[in-house]
């Protein structure tokens, strides 16, 4: 499936890319981010500790057990914090 996915904050910085979109056969979200730690070191890096990530799914806050089916967007970024 195709998916777009989106980068905010310093997950944009490591990865150096705004947006992609990627070809997965991920059934979940654990699945998409072990498929792109694969790819280079950047992605190592930057999926390094889930702990310091959210994840959403067509622009409604999810989690890394959530499947993927029909979805056509997945966002990755760090903790918001208020102020």
């Amino acid at each position: 499936m195709a998916l777009d996915i989106l980068y905010f904050a310093w997950v944009r910085e490591r990865i150096g890319l705004p947006r992609e979109r990627v070809e997965s056969g991920a059934g979940t979200v654990a699945e998409l981010v072990e498929e792109l730690r694969g790819r280079e070191e950047r992605y190592a890096l930057a999926f390094s500790d889930l702990t310091t990530l959210r994840v959403a799914l067509d622009q409604e806050l999810s989690d890394f057990s959530a499947p993927l089916a029909g979805v056509r967007e997945v966002a990755f970024f760090p903790p918001m914090t208020g102020g």
